[in-house]
C-alpha cells in the first residue's frame, strides 16, 4: 500500500494479526508498529480470509488457537486461494503455544513460526525475514 504524505511517496507495510488475545495483540503491535508498519487485527479465524481479500496485507500472522477457526486452518485457506490464483501470494506466520505444536504447524504451509512466549526482537526478526521472502522456523523439528 502506498500513502502520500507531504508530497512524498511512502511505503507502509500492513501486517494482519489474527488473535483473540488482547495481550498478544499488544505485544505484536508494540514490537512491529511504526511509522512504516501498521498492524491490523481480527479476533476470529473465520475473519482472516475476508480481511486478507479486502485489505491485502503484506504479512499475515496467525495465533495457533483463534476462537472457532485456528491458525492452521486459516493458513491453509489462504494457501488454497493463492493456489487458485484468487489471492496474491504473501508470507504467513504462526504463533505457537508450545514446542510440540511444531508438528501441526508443519502441515500448515506457513512460511515461519515462533513459539510463545514472544519477545520484540524475535517478532521483528520473523517479520523482516518473511517480508524478504525468507523462512524462519523455531522449535522442535525446525
Amino acid at each position: 500500500m502506498v500513502l502520500v504524505w507531504a508530497g512524498n511517496l511512502r511505503t507502509v507495510t500492513d501486517v494482519l494479526l489474527a488473535t483473540d488475545s488482547d495481550d498478544l495483540f499488544a505485544s505484536v503491535d508494540a514490537a512491529l508498529a511504526s511509522d512504516d508498519t501498521r498492524v491490523m487485527r481480527v479476533r476470529n479465524g473465520q475473519d482472516v480470509l475476508p480481511v486478507v481479500e479486502q485489505k491485502d496485507p503484506d504479512l499475515v500472522i496467525l495465533d495457533l488457537q483463534i476462537g472457532n477457526m485456528g491458525g492452521v486452518a486459516s493458513c491453509l485457506a489462504i494457501r488454497q486461494e493463492e493456489g487458485m490464483d484468487r489471492l496474491a501470494e504473501r508470507p504467513v506466520a504462526l504463533l505457537l503455544d508450545k514446542e510440540s505444536d511444531t508438528y501441526i504447524a508443519q502441515q500448515s504451509r506457513a512460511d515461519g513460526w515462533l513459539v510463545k512466549p514472544l519477545d520484540p526482537m524475535r517478532l521483528r526478526s520473523l517479520a523482516n525475514t518473511l517480508l524478504k521472502k525468507g523462512t524462519l522456523f523455531e522449535g522442535l523439528g525446525s
